[in-house]
């Protein structure tokens, strides 16, 4: 075997967590090694994952408004996509750029990058093989480190269900971002984030897509009057949503794939050009030989952390999707810059209740702080208060007055904001600001007194707060 190697900060997974704590490391003080085994950074996220997805749905807005421009005066002989140059488009002005990006900022901050998988030796050590070569641990190629503190970031992959294995037009959600044109009929198993959203876009861009899912609603980490602004839009899509569903299987050939799928023991089967399987992800912590180490996982194959993100060995941190909480890239940025600084000395600590969830449907949703049940459960007695998108003029001009924004504030004279909801048009875009009043403890006299500017998607912030204070303006 190879010499051991002295390391500082070790960071595996170069997706947005590792990424991002490899930049916080460097930037306090520390010479950080990052680890990746694919040849491209920025992870799943950015590679395969948020970005390029909101790509497509852009496109399939675009294409939308391109048909439907009679409700502005505005007549056009056809409107026609060339999926061909949308995935062109996709691919290199969006994910390239980015992930160039990643890579020109491991240089800027003298991060060490070295290709391949890795696996723990023991709390303290780790070898690093070539991509693939892993399961061999040969002695002949790859490195072993030594380090003085680690970060894993390894990711999650997609959950493959029985019956459905990914092959041919079977396909998960990568296969989904990059198929070689649009389908005429698209089944999708799963209506949570990932599902809805590429169910949606799909749909703009002239597919006929069905949703399969196995709860009673499709987003179901959303409060119910939210998605069903959401269902509404799906339906004017032409959309099918079938709830309640199991899936039991498939069968495909070269021309497509038949789905069945069961309601109440009643099986059906329909014909489609592909089947999309989004149904979740499971971290990726299975093949790290963690079993070598004093790390815990739990019953998901999570790892258990603190506050910091320190596992049970005192050297071994981890962030992002191999922990607890929702699989949120956001999330895992906050993570990664807690995780190198706790590293650093530095008193630093995750707040998870701030964590913003966006589902990027038509219209967007999304979620800080409690919901007015999760308060009840948690003892905090509250009331709530919910300012329409049809009461706001920028809404209203862009032809989207579907919707709402909602405060969950506490049931006292302190009026203490602990959540905020919206769906509605773009509000992906306020929903920085929903999380800093959550997470800023304001009240809602502190919104109210916020001055919001004229006419813009964000004022319905300022009105749901008035709202709150009894003086409601344009309701």
């Amino acid at each position: 075997m190879a010499d051991v190697e002295k390391k500082d900060t070790v960071i595996i997974g170069a997706g947005p967590g590792g990424y991002v704590a490899a930049i916080r490391a460097s930037e306090l003080g520390q010479k950080v090694t990052l680890v990746e085994k694919s040849d491209t950074l920025g992870g799943v996220c950015l590679n395969v994952g948020c970005v390029p997805s909101k790509a497509l749905i852009q496109a399939g807005h675009r294409l939308e408004q391109a048909k439907n421009g009679s409700t502005y005066g505005i007549s056009t002989s056809s409107a026609e996509i060339d999926f061909k140059k949308t995935q062109e488009w996709k691919q290199k002005k969006v994910v390239d750029r980015m992930t160039s990006g990643v890579k020109m900022l491991m240089k800027k901050h003298h991060v060490d990058v070295v290709n391949g998988e890795a696996v723990f030796l023991s709390d303290t050590q780790l070898r690093v093989m070539p991509t693939g070569e892993k399961q061999f641990m040969s002695t002949d190629t790859g490195q072993t480190f030594e380090y003085n503190n680690i970060i894993i970031s390894t990711g999650s992959h997609p959950i493959e269900i029985p019956g459905f294995k990914f092959e041919g037009r079977v396909i998960d959600s990568t296969g989904g971002l990059n198929l070689p044109e649009i389908p005429k009929e698209l089944v999708v198993i799963g209506g949570g984030y990932v599902g809805t959203e590429l169910a949606g876009a799909y749909a703009s861009l002239g597919a006929h897509v069905t949703i399969i899912e196995g709860t009673p609603s499709i987003l179901p980490n959303f409060e119910k009057d939210m998605v069903s602004v959401v269902l509404k839009n799906l339906k004017k899509k032409g959309v099918d949503v079938i709830t309640s569903a199991m899936a039991k299987g498939s069968k495909q050939d070269d021309n497509g794939v038949d789905v069945t799928y069961a309601v109440d023991g009643k099986e059906t089967t329909i014909k489609a050009d592909y089947c999309m399987v989004t149904v979740g992800r499971k971290p990726n912590t299975d093949d790290l030989g963690l079993e070598y180490t004093k790390v815990k996982l739990n019953d998901h194959g999570q790892i258990e952390v603190d506050n910091q993100g320190r596992t049970a060995s005192e050297h071994i941190w981890a962030i992002g999707d191999v922990v607890p909480g929702a699989a949120l890239a956001h999330k895992a940025f906050a993570e990664a810059k807690t995780a190198a600084g706790a590293i650093a000395g530095k008193k630093t600590a995750n707040d998870w209740l701030s964590v913003p969830a966006v589902c990027f449907a038509d219209p967007e949703l999304a979620t800080v702080g409690y919901t007015q049940a999760e308060a009840k459960d948690k003892g905090i007695k509250v009331k709530t208060a919910k300012f329409p998108f049809a009461g706001n003029a920028r809404a209203v001009s862009l032809d989207s007055p579907e919707g709402f924004v909602r405060f969950v504030y506490t049931d006292d004279d302190n009026k203490n904001i602990v959540g905020a909801q919206a769906v509605g048009p773009e509000v992906s875009t306020m929903t920085g600001e929903l999380s800093l009043i959550v997470n800023g403890g304001l009240n809602v006299e502190d919104v109210a007194l916020t001055i919001h500017p004229h006419p813009t998607l964000n004022e319905p912030i300022q009105e749901a707060a008035d709202i709150a204070l009894g003086f409601p303006t344009h309701v």
